[in-house]
Order: structure tokens, then sequence, then C-alpha cells
């Protein structure tokens, strides 16, 4: 007997937001994934997952079924009308495809922005004040012997690759340490936004900043972004944070610059082949590096789930979603019109 509620499919169970995810069975018939692989997933599409409505997806739903490419978005039944993604970055799945086939993809910007942002701070700091190689120096049981000597932040120049939300927020933060802000967007921000950053060409931000902050999402357009050639034409002794995507980086590339010492240190959260981490960055111990914990926080997940699971319940009544995806208002318009 096929549920009466609109079935949706949860890649992974929500852990944090338990009280909203008992609510939203009110209106929904919820199931976590058992498929152990991609393969069986598209066999149990033809099966027990044909009537699905709406996916929720997680960053590590790709453990099960890898990336919701075109292929996997093929395989989808015609039933299924969204994914809602509990992330701000959206990038593993194929929004071509899915616009293609009818099927609107919804992300969660807003909860991410202050766990990030925190993070990048801890990062930019540590790295410029040489944290890695002094703690890996007390845990050898050399104390700081031999460990070189870190920067203030004060007036130096931060750039910010991406002043969206979770840029504006790092900018804020830093404003309490004496760093001045420049920042590059794709067109300059309205000044209350800017808050008093000053917005500079491409080519600006990579010869004038001391610190640069990597927070622009990961398309064909921003992969390697930043390659040998633009670290090239940074500052000796940079500083580079990147809490986005790996990808935006050529991780070999910097990790020569690092070695070579014209990159001053790193500070990362994300990896181009997450989980893989290139070895050369694994050896470099300027290299100050967390498996992309940005959003790791028992209240920020529980904002992301809850986020995403009401973009499901609004799909469900009829009701404006929250957080269509830039590329699908248009398609969300529509899918709202037909209720």
């Amino acid at each position: 007997m096929q549920p009466t509620k609109p079935f949706v499919l949860f890649f992974n169970p929500v852990k944090f937001a338990r009280p909203f995810y008992e609510q939203l069975q009110k209106v929904a018939h919820t199931e976590v994934v058992t498929s152990q692989s991609r393969d069986e997933f598209f066999q149990d599409l033809q099966t027990k997952y044909k009537n699905i409505f709406a996916i929720y997806r997680t960053s590590s739903s790709g453990a099960v079924a890898g990336k919701f490419d075109a292929e996997f978005i093929q395989q989808l039944p015609p039933s299924c009308k969204y994914i809602c993604h509990n992330g701000a970055g959206y990038d593993p799945i194929d929004t071509n495809a899915c616009a293609k086939r009818g099927i609107v993809v919804t992300n969660a910007p807003d909860p991410v922005t202050d766990a990030t942002a925190d993070l990048a701070v801890f990062l930019l700091l540590g790295a410029l004040r040489q944290l890695n190689p002094a703690m890996a120096s007390l845990r050898a049981g050399t104390f700081k012997t031999g460990v070189s000597v870190g920067n203030d932040p004060q007036d130096k120049i931060l750039g910010i690759l991406g002043m969206g939300r979770i840029g504006r927020a790092i900018k804020k933060r830093c404003d309490a340490f004496g760093l001045k802000t420049v920042y590059h967007n794709r067109s300059p921000l309205a000044p209350k936004q800017a808050a008093g950053a000053e917005y500079v060409s491409f080519e600006k931000l990579l010869a004038a900043s001391d610190i640069i902050s990597v927070n622009v999402p990961l398309t064909a357009k921003t992969k390697h972004l930043i390659g040998a050639a633009e670290l090239a034409r940074m500052k000796p002794g940079v500083v580079i944070i990147n809490t986005a995507r790996g990808a935006v980086l050529d991780e070999v590339a910097l990790a020569d610059a690092l070695e070579s010492g014209h990159v001053g240190a790193v500070g990362l959260d994300v990896y181009e082949r997450e989980p893989e981490i290139e070895e050369k960055l694994l050896g470099q111990e300027r290299a100050l590096m967390v498996p992309h914990v940005g959003t790791h926080t028992a209240e920020t997940l529980a904002k992301m789930e809850t986020w995403a699971m009401e973009n499901v319940r609004r799909a469900i009544v009829g009701e404006a979603l929250l957080s269509p995806v830039p590329e699908h208002q248009r398609l969300a318009l529509e899918a709202r019109s037909r209720v």
C-alpha cells in the first residue's frame, strides 16, 4: 500500500532538529535511504523509492550514491519534484539536469554564515601567527624551539574574494583586529553592505592583499580561479584562507608556493578531492588544515536541518520556498502556481 502523504526520502538522518522532523511527518511520509551504493540506489528507485516527491540531502550524501549529476538526475522518477539541500554550496547537484526534469533545487544559505565566518577567522589568525608549526613543535616535545614568529593582523590588508553573506560576516569580525578590507565581486556592493570595504579589481586584490579569504562558490568559471599565475602575482608571504570550495584553488600550485616560501601560510577547511588531501599540502607545516568542519556546531547543524526541512514542508503545502537556488527561482514559482 502506497503512503497517502508525499514521500520524502532523506539521504541522511536528521540528528539535531528532531522536533521539526517529527512535525514534518504530519504532512509527509519520510524514510531514510537504506541503499548502500549508487547502483543499489538506482535499483531501489524502481521499487521502494519509485514514488518519491522530494529528496533531502546534505554535504555527506555523496557517500551513498556519489554526486547528483546528470546520470543520477536522469534515474529519478517523474514524481520527484524537489531536491532540498541543507548547505549553502550545491555544486554536487547538476542544476541544469534538474531543470530539464522540472526538479527544483533549494539550499540553506543563511544558517551557515556565522559558523563558517567564525572558523575562517580562526584559520586566518592561526595561519597568520604560524600556530600549526608551533603546535607540532609542542607535541614533538621541543616546545617552541625553532618555531618561527608569526605576524599581527593590525594594519594588514584583507582581500575578500566573494563578498556574499559569509564574506561580509568575515569582514565584520575582522574589523575588530584592525584589518583593512578590500573585496572583489562580479559587481560592487551597495555602500551599506560593503560597510567600508573598498571594491577593487581581481588583479588589484591579488597584488595588494596581505591576507586573501576565498569565499566564492564553485562553478565552471571559478574552478582553479587561483592557480600558479595568480599566486605569483600575490605579495611574498601572503596568507590564504579557504572556507568555500577546495577546487577554487589549484592545490598543487598552492603547495608549491608554500614550499617556495612565496605563500607564507594557508588556513584550509575545504579540499579539491575531499576526503582525499593533496599529499604536497599534507607535508607543509605552514598549512593549517581542518576537515571541512565550517558548519560543524550543534546549533548551526540544527538550523541547517530545519531550513532544508522547511523548504520540504513548503513544497508540500504549496507555500513560497525559502531559498530556491538562483538558477531555479522561476522554476519554483511555476511549480507553486501548479499546486
